[in-house]
């Protein structure tokens, strides 16, 4: 455990283990690989499920033949969609207003809508056994024209995926309309910009294995919301929730994409039903490609008004997400990128014109971010845009624009209450990282000598939302048990981000327990009764409130039962640490009390306002003039997320954050061919970058407190996938001004580069 560092003290507030860089007790367990994820553990009978998949984008099935399947060596059954009649549809999103039907089956038994759809599942003794059936199965598919292009599948005429429906699943306005007050403004910026599907990438897929248990199901999955889990798959199968148990094990990552109850997970359920048998599904990576969730995926449309000296004065975009082939998740995402389009900007106003399309893809869901990246790119390179066409520099021109730090809390024009800020500090902060005049000078230099590689700067605040949607809750309980032990039970989950210890810091902050002897229990639907999940930033935010208030509601328990115990009234029982003193200084410690008087247990459900994280990048890029190829030479992140429960695991979070953020800025595209067959399935096709393409980073913290919660803390998880793709994009941009980059686009690859440089001026 690594030594604590003098308390940490924001305003007002001094802490004594918050703030402290602890280590997750997961690591050792994890790199040993002692620990457990869901396919390493293998209940008696297990067996193994495989899917057969449509090889069609759009399409009618005509027939599925399984027979030779369920004649195959150690197969053990084989469903399709008519098998699985009595099983519910697939849980819909919570926020609702989904066109009814738009809904979306286990298994695929009339139509199919985009390549990796699943029609029918093998289950065998083994998965090699199970794969080899669901080779045998054949299925009679009639094409139908696909829909690929989201501004084609709005035009009238277009192929509907779901007849008589159209292509427009959702589609909403946030803010006033501003039409007027764009047109006639002195000065109008307008452009189109694009955020490109991406795959999210665990290193470990989907997975789930359901065991029958007597009344019921015992589930272990791979996943990010364990209760919402067991509520989908208990509807969907007709069973009592309290008789559906989930389990989260140790997980290899999630980003979003394992925070739904997907088709596959219900097939498999009902087949475990069915045989009396242990079955697991673990996902492979090409399925993960191609049937697994893809984020991002949108099209933004925008128009800024100015005034001369650079005073923004109203904004209007039309934003079109392309969703894939049925609508969950992703069809409410562009719903925060409207919410967060005026991001750190005081523009007096905003419209967005939202409208989620389906198209025959993969279906698009959460991932790192969730909306909240699209907007910055958006708007950072809007601002990159205006700047040009004022003759302003791009810095200043952000300066004279963002929220002053004076009007806090602050009520956007999309609705949105920021809570607190200080934005012009963080861009300072950010450019005291670099000499931006040394950097100018190099770069006028390389251009006045013609040097191979030009020098790019670029610049990026950005705004999020943290805590999930306005008013969610998250649910907490301390027990300090009748051995002394410290129990906290937390409605979250974890997926690697360190919650046990955070937690652990949280309690112990309340408590005076040291973190190291705190028992903290997550993703346990027995152990926890009820909770939210894990995503939107939200744990520390929401459930680390909720744990803090428990056991705050604990410690005034047990005074009261040490009060007692010691005979002297309450208010003359002092507390030092996890130590109750009466006026005589005989003391009773917390574990004492709870040995004498335990159990004693305190909950405590929190609904959190949402919270606004927000900072400043820099980006240093070079590009190389005859190959195209972009280095990111240098990197500057100043991230504010309020308060740090654990600032080692913070730097985590940002550093993983930021190569997400710069695999999408530079390599990463889900794409598919005219047909709707993907063409990045692969690890060969689809490229990540490695640790050989980070750049060094240098990570500054800004603390500003969140003042809606007790210890001052927002989110921490998404910052990287937010400011690095705008701040990188504006880099290469600054570097290519000499040359004509009409249509150039993330991802910013060398070979479209090369091609942006081939035109010249």
């Amino acid at each position: 455990m690594a030594a604590a560092k003098e308390p940490q003290a924001t305003g007002e507030q001094h802490f004594v283990h918050v703030g402290n860089s602890l280590l997750r007790p997961e690591d050792i367990p994890l790199v040993t690989g002692t620990g457990h994820f869901v396919a390493d553990l293998a209940p008696a009978g297990r067996v193994d499920a495989a899917f057969v998949r449509s090889f069609l984008a759009h399409g009618v099935v005509r027939g599925i033949e399984v027979a030779a399947a369920r004649q195959a060596p150690g197969v053990l059954g084989v469903w399709t969609a008519a098998d699985l009649a009595q099983v519910g549809e697939v849980p819909k999103a919570s926020r609702g207003g989904l066109p009814g039907d738009m809904g979306r089956r286990p298994l695929s038994g009339e139509r199919v809508r985009f390549v990796g759809e699943p029609i029918a599942m093998v289950v065998a003794e083994s998965r090699y056994l199970a794969e080899d059936a669901a080779g045998l199965v054949e299925v009679d598919l009639d094409a139908l024209e696909p829909v690929l292009d989201v501004d084609a599948a709005t035009e009238p005429g277009s192929p509907e995926l779901f007849p008589g429906l159209g292509n427009v699943a959702v589609e909403m306005d946030v803010g006033a309309p501003c039409t007027e007050a764009v047109d006639r403004s002195p000065v109008v910026v307008e452009t189109v910009l694009d955020n490109q599907r991406v795959a999210p990438m665990s290193l470990e897929a989907r997975a789930i294995l359901v065991e029958p248990v007597e009344g019921g199901l015992r589930v272990y999955c791979s996943h990010q919301a364990p209760h919402r889990l067991r509520d989908g798959l208990a509807a969907a199968l007709g069973l009592a929730r309290e008789h559906v148990r989930v389990t989260v094990p140790f997980v290899g990552g999630a980003f979003g994409a394992k925070s739904q109850v997907y088709g596959e997970y219900l097939a498999v359920a009902a087949a475990a039903l069915e045989l009396q048998r242990p079955v697991r599904w673990i996902e492979d990576r090409s399925e993960a490609f191609t049937a697994g969730t893809h984020g991002r995926g949108q099209r933004a449309r925008l128009r800024l008004g100015c005034r001369e000296d650079g005073r923004f004065l109203a904004l209007e975009v039309d934003l079109l997400a392309d969703i894939g082939a049925y609508p969950h998740t992703g069809a409410f995402l562009p719903r925060l990128t409207a919410m967060m389009m005026s991001g750190p900007y005081a523009i007096p106003a905003v419209h967005v014109r939202v409208r989620s399309v389906v198209t025959n893809k993969t279906p698009t869901a959460s991932y790192r971010g969730a909306g909240r990246p699209e907007a910055a790119f958006a708007l950072e390179r809007l601002v990159d845009l205006a700047a040009e066409r004022l003759g302003i520099d791009p810095i200043e021109l952000r300066r004279q624009n963002l929220v002053a730090e004076d009007a806090f809390p602050y009520r956007s024009p999309t609705g949105v209450r920021y809570d607190s800020g200080r934005y012009a500090s963080a861009l300072d902060t950010a450019l005291g990282a670099v000499d931006l005049a040394a950097l100018r000078a190099e770069q006028e230099q390389r251009r006045a000598d013609k040097a191979e590689r030009l020098l790019g700067i670029g610049v990026a605040t950005w705004l999020e939302r943290s805590g999930g949607d306005a008013g969610s809750t998250e649910f907490a309980e301390v027990t300090l048990a009748d051995s002394g032990e410290l129990i906290a039970r937390i409605g979250t989950a974890t997926q690697g981000q360190g919650h046990q210890i955070s937690f652990a810091q949280i309690v112990a902050e309340a408590t005076g327990r040291d973190p190291c002897s705190i028992t903290v229990r997550l993703g346990d639907t027995a152990e926890v009764r009820e909770g939210t999940g894990a995503f939107a930033s939200r744990s520390i935010q929401v459930g680390g409130t909720a744990a803090y208030l428990a056991a705050s509601e604990l410690m005034d328990k047990a005074q009261a039962a040490a009060a007692e115990l010691l005979g002297a009234p309450v208010e003359e029982v002092r507390r030092e640490g996890e130590r109750f003193i009466g006026p005589d200084d005989a003391a009773l410690t917390l574990g004492e009390v709870g040995q004498k008087r335990g159990p004693l247990v305190c909950e405590h459900t929190f609904a959190s306002p949402q919270a606004f994280p927000f900072g400043c990048y820099v980006a240093v890029v070079e590009v190389e003039r005859e190959t195209g190829e972009v280095t990111l030479r240098r990197l500057v992140a100043v991230d504010d997320v309020g308060v740090m429960i654990n600032p080692l695991l913070v730097e985590g979070q940002v550093v993983g954050s930021i190569a997400q953020g710069i695999g999408q800025a530079l390599y990463e595209e889900a794409r598919f061919d005219e047909a709707g067959n993907p063409v990045s399935a692969t690890l060969l096709d689809y490229h990540l970058p490695t640790v050989r393409e980070m750049p060094p980073l240098d990570l500054r913290a800004h603390v500003t407190p969140n003042p809606n919660v007790p210890l001052g803390t927002k989110g921490a998880g998404e910052s990287g996938t937010i400011g690095a793709p705008p701040a990188i994009a504006n880099a290469i941009f600054d570097a290519l001004r000499d040359h004509d980059t009409s249509g150039l686009t993330m991802p910013f690859t060398s070979e479209r580069v090369w091609a942006c440089l081939q035109r010249g001026r």
